[in-house]
């Protein structure tokens, strides 16, 4: 357990200098969206005071201002999609760093003296970790974006909002931040449980080199398959049988499945058929 965390500690520094240029360019990026259009909106508001509209006019022309408006732009969900881009990528470039940089540091990897699928395991963590660290950071963001929000636009024409308000006033904000514990897992499970699968189609392409890639293509179209197979059931051959409840379970236990199985095959061909 010590190695692991180590291992983990480790991989975390390694892309520190990236992490905290996608959080200063988040918190960048939204801060400046909110300076920007909250001044744009409060110069059209002066600019219909100027030419003696009344409040209620104004409020009916130019509309009230929340921080809908600011969510709404690129400006708030560009670096959010920057972000999840970046991680998408860095998912495949954790391993692949460790075979084409100046030195091919996978051969130290694996030659430490603890078990290969510590490695694995340090890896995917600190996705994990990463993950929960930009979404948790964002809420953050979020509360002190409001409260400069609040310090720039008049309280006669702004609309407060709570942050639930906030988040699912944002397309893709619900998927981040789920209403429900179980939600939550069902995201995040499925998240993670793609990671595991990618990451085993990495090494069976490291250990297979062009085949590998077709295994590990097959590997995720057979992932894929077990994982949907109860609503594929559901769907074909055993219309409407199950109830909603049964189907979710069914779906829990397939997950499951897949992820041990990549598990599974990640630790074989770390052990028995990697090529360094």
């Amino acid at each position: 357990m010590k190695n692991f965390w180590k291992l983990t500690n480790f991989e975390l520094n390694r892309f520190s200098k990236i992490y905290f240029i996608l959080i200063g360019l988040t918190l960048a990026m939204q801060t400046i969206g909110i300076v920007l259009l909250s001044s744009s909106y409060m110069s059209d508001v002066e600019e219909q005071l100027a030419l003696g509209s009344t409040l209620e006019w104004i409020k009916i022309s130019v509309g009230t201002f929340s921080f809908s408006s600011v969510t709404s732009s690129y400006w708030f969900g560009g670096p959010i999609v920057i972000s999840i881009v970046s991680l998408l990528i860095y998912v495949f470039f954790i391993w692949y760093r460790d075979w084409f940089g100046k030195n091919t540091f996978i051969y130290r990897l694996l030659m430490l003296p603890t078990a290969r699928i510590n490695v694995f395991f340090a890896k995917a963590t600190t996705i994990f970790l990463m993950v929960f660290g930009l979404i948790s950071l964002q809420l953050v963001f979020i509360l002190m974006e409001n409260e400069l929000l609040k310090l720039m636009v008049s309280e006669t024409f702004r609309e407060d909002q709570s942050l639930n308000q906030i988040i699912f006033s944002f397309d893709y904000m619900g998927v981040l931040y789920p209403t429900s514990i179980i939600q939550f897992f069902i995201n995040y499970g499925i998240g993670f449980m793609a990671v595991f699968v990618v990451f085993t189609g990495v090494l069976f392409e490291r250990c297979f080199r062009l085949k590998g890639i077709l295994f590990g293509i097959l590997f995720a179209g057979v992932a894929l398959f077990v994982f949907i197979s109860p609503v594929l059931l559901q769907v074909t051959i055993l219309e409407e049988f199950f109830y909603p409840n049964e189907i979710f379970i069914l779906m829990v236990i397939t997950g499951l499945m897949v992820t041990t199985g990549s598990i599974w095959m990640s630790h074989y061909l770390l052990n028995k058929k990697i090529r360094v």
